[in-house]
């Protein structure tokens, strides 16, 4: 049986493991039942129970308005993936079926989850037979697989924008080094194949899309016309979103009123990020 590789909440929030039994430990959002809700995009608010995948092929370090640097939110699932749980799929499937209760969405989230194509396709299989409920893949839009597509209701693709690129003075605020993935960012970070991919399969079936865009600067609205939506084709304006940048309460307020106009100006959505206002910047809820 093939194997994933989790980030270290694995899945969350539960209050039970993998076998069934209860866990001694209550969740991170602080309520005493499994499940919170998606804090972003379309479904902003739909009670959800998560499943983080560890690693990621790209190296997101974003530079905002005022010229401070804001690394991916999730570093310990992408820059610094040493916190892991490997488990078989079927013990995945398990762990989501013992804390599911009510929940109807079940969100897969990373790192980029398509790192692990082969173990995922099953899972996703079984998730929707087994148990019908609704999934929504977390991507970065580098990568595609049918055979996962397959089994996914909602696409919610965050195409990464130049700004998030590594540079020296990037890499030096955070002491890395230009090397493995941060030194081939910029080449992978925008895979127009495999965009088309998922605006073409959204275009013919019943599968949802949102294309989620993070943005800290004013200009970026620039980018997002000329190299993605002005390179593709047949996408929906009810797909585009923008969503602020940052990584704590108080970035996200720093970049709010910019996307705020942005999305008005250019006549797209924009996207809150819920957990972060009730939860603040920490894992697991």
């Amino acid at each position: 049986m093939e194997k994933l590789v989790l980030a270290k909440e694995g899945v969350f929030p539960v209050v039970r493991d993998h076998n069934g039994n209860a866990i001694q430990s209550e969740p991170k959002t602080g309520l005493q039942m499994p499940g919170t809700i998606q804090g972003e995009g379309k479904l902003a608010g739909v009670p959800s129970l998560f499943i983080r995948l560890s690693s990621c092929n790209l190296r997101c370090i974003w530079q905002m308005e005022d010229g401070s640097f804001c690394r991916c939110d999730t570093t310990y699932a992408s820059f610094h993936p040493d916190e892991i749980v490997e488990m078989e799929v079927n013990d995945v499937f398990n762990w989501v079926k013992h804390n599911l209760g009510n929940v109807r969405h079940v969100v897969i989230t990373g790192g980029e989850p398509l790192i692990q194509k082969r173990a995922l396709a099953p899972l996703c299989r079984k998730l929707k037979e087994e148990l019908n409920v609704y999934i929504t893949l977390e991507s970065n839009g580098s990568l595609y697989d049918a055979d996962v597509a397959d089994w996914i209701d909602l696409f919610s693709i965050s195409p990464k924008l130049r700004n998030s690129e590594p540079n020296a003075e990037k890499l030096a605020a955070y002491n890395l080094k230009e090397a493995g993935p941060y030194k081939f960012h910029a080449q992978k970070r925008l895979n127009l194949s495999a965009l088309q991919s998922y605006i073409d399969l959204s275009n013919s079936t019943d599968k949802e899309l949102q294309l989620k865009f993070v943005v800290g600067k004013s200009s970026d609205y620039k980018e997002i016309k000329a190299d993605f939506l002005g390179a593709l084709n047949n996408w929906n304006d009810n797909d585009i979103l923008l969503m602020p940048l940052g990584a704590t309460q108080e970035e996200v307020a720093k970049s709010s009123p910019l996307v705020l106009e942005m999305a008005i100006a250019n006549g797209w959505r924009y996207s809150p990020r819920v957990h972060i206002e009730l939860f603040g910047s920490k894992s697991g809820v």
